[in-house]
């Protein structure tokens, strides 16, 4: 996760006023970083093209509304990692 990690701290740091030292695995993107949801669309945009995959936000977004999940599943920094590791295994092996 680590290269993972990097990757996404860059692209926060890059498209929003967080310097890359202040994100942290444990970082909530909303909470802790003060990312909106729209700012978090811009984030997976570019998320997607720097991985190669699609990450399903509508779907992340509507299990939280709906209390399916916490937030913290897809919005923690580290969880976001893990995500999107596992999306890029999922590509990989298809």
């Amino acid at each position: 996760m680590s290269a993972t990690f990097d990757a996404v701290a860059e692209i926060i740091s890059a498209n929003t006023d967080v310097s890359e030292s202040d994100i942290k695995p444990e970082s909530h993107l909303m909470r802790d970083l003060g990312i909106d949801s729209l700012a978090f669309l811009d984030l997976a945009f570019e998320i997607d093209q720097r991985f190669g995959i699609q990450m399903p936000v509508e779907d992340w977004m509507q299990s939280v509304n709906q209390g399916d999940v916490e937030s913290e599943e897809f919005f923690v920094v580290g969880s976001l990692c893990r995500q999107i590791d596992a999306l890029v295994a999922a590509k990989v092996a298809a």
